[in-house]
């Protein structure tokens, strides 16, 4: 058990933690979910008290049954010149999202657009319903992407697609999203959520030192060179073998049982 309260921001309902579970929901259904400063601010704030919490294990995100988020807040945007553009913190709430250490898996139904899109891609595992639609139609507005739906975008499905979501600001749906590697799994509406909380609960029970630098290898392969990449992940595979908690994997397996993770 937690002996961390975890209260809403603005924006946002926060459930759990729950079987080392932590869900965060986006609530701006008036909006649809827009991504304005001060919701991303409360995302932010419920990370960085899940980072010092030992009873999160993984982090659920997801904007419900009806949509995930259509895009950036409009209404705020337009009331922005470029001084303020340039000063604002929405990139250092990016990048403190990019910067999670525990697993993030994103629920996505129905619209996933523009900065709803990009902080998609800031998860590590998308599960898809079969409504969810993605796309980056900036450039319906006249800009481009500015929170990573140029760059993580290419990298997740390649150049052709990336630059048809681009440039054209077309969307795409769920099965072809999967086909390009955006997402991991397409399944009904109806059962996204619990999907994923079904793969967080059994990311949940892994050694969670493990599991934090299985992530950071992972994301080495879209930062680094090969040979740096590779240099990063064995020295994280020598970390974790003077760990306490991969003396009691190898331990548990030979004696046939489950093991318990310390962490440490």
């Amino acid at each position: 058990m937690t002996d961390k309260a975890y209260l809403p921001g603005e924006g946002v309902i926060v459930a759990g933690p729950d079987a080392g579970v932590l869900e965060i929901r986006l609530d701006r259904p008036q909006a649809k979910n827009a991504l304005s400063t001060p919701l991303l601010r409360s995302i932010v704030a419920l990370l960085e008290q899940a980072e010092h919490d030992d009873a999160v294990r993984c982090i659920v995100l997801t904007g419900g049954d009806q949509v995930f988020a259509a895009g950036a807040d409009l209404a705020e945007m337009a009331a922005k010149d470029m001084q303020a553009v340039l000063l604002e913190e929405r990139p250092r709430l990016f990048g403190a999202i990019a910067r999670f250490p525990k697993p993030i898996i994103a629920a996505v139904c129905g619209y996933a657009l523009g900065g709803g899109c990009e902080l998609v891609m800031h998860a590590d595992i998308v599960i898809a319903g079969e409504s969810a639609q993605f796309g980056q139609p900036e450039i319906n507005l006249g800009i481009i992407p500015g929170a990573g739906g140029t760059q993580r975008l290419t990298r997740a499905v390649g150049k052709s697609v990336a630059m048809k979501l681009v440039l054209a600001g077309e969307f795409i749906p769920a099965q072809e999203a999967r086909a390009a590697g955006l997402v991991a799994e397409v399944v009904a509406d109806e059962a996204c959520i619990a999907r994923a909380h079904e793969l967080a609960g059994k990311i949940a029970k892994k050694a969670p030192l493990a599991v934090r630098l299985a992530k950071d290898s992972v994301l080495q392969a879209f930062e680094t060179p090969l040979a740096a990449g590779l240099a990063i992940e064995r020295r994280n595979f020598v970390v974790l073998a003077g760990t306490e908690d991969r003396n009691e994997g190898v331990k548990s397996f030979l004696e046939k049982r489950k093991p318990v993770w310390k962490g440490r």
